[in-house]
């Protein structure tokens, strides 16, 4: 979670995931890295030339909020003229027809490790805090070491599960996809 660590320049879960496996048009989808200062209108307008992507970006990688990404989030752009089934794209590509083998290797890992929300959402606490409450670093505060200001001053034990909750739905959509994000980079 920790959103000043340094761009990650590896690929996301949904890359390893196959996100472009059997792409065959010419108009190939883009994946951008959230940098500190961007916002999706600075991004679609890198794209676009205007603010016309906001609202597709959005869409297309299930951000709720237009107004909250992430440094280090990584976004799907659709080229013009290609759809998108974000939903599609980030579940297991293990089961679909044009999966390659190294992808269908890389799923079946992950499937394996990763277990239930609850046990991922167990080894996330674990590997932060060893699952303490009341467990700080500098600014991270408590078993899933939130950043002080998504706790808005209430440190109780029910607000650091319901503040984490969203915040991995709203950035990985499940803990499991956190949890293989935190296995290829070392933080959530």
């Amino acid at each position: 979670m920790k959103s000043f660590k340094t761009i990650l320049l590896g690929t996301t879960l949904a890359a390893a995931f196959g996100i472009f496996v059997g792409t065959t048009d010419a108009h190939a989808d883009s994946v951008y890295t959230v940098k500190s200062g961007d916002t999706l209108s600075s991004i679609s307008h890198q794209f676009s030339g205007d603010n016309d992507l906001v609202n597709q970006i959005a869409k297309d990688n299930s951000i709720s909020d237009i107004n909250v990404i992430f440094e280090g989030d990584q976004l799907v752009i659709k080229e013009e003229g290609t759809t998108s089934d974000t939903a599609a794209a980030t579940t297991s590509t293990a089961t679909a027809s044009n999966t390659n083998a190294a992808t269908t290797q890389a799923a079946a890992t992950t499937q394996a490790t990763s277990g239930t929300s609850s046990s991922a959402k167990e080894w996330i606490a674990q590997k932060e805090s060893g699952g303490s409450y009341t467990a700080t670093n500098g600014r991270y505060i408590g078993r899933y070491q939130l950043d002080s200001s998504y706790l808005n001053g209430d440190y109780s034990a029910a607000n650091q599960e319901r503040v984490a909750d969203n915040y991995v739905a709203q950035r990985y959509g499940s803990w499991e996809a956190a949890q293989a994000f935190w296995q290829a980079n070392g933080w959530y």
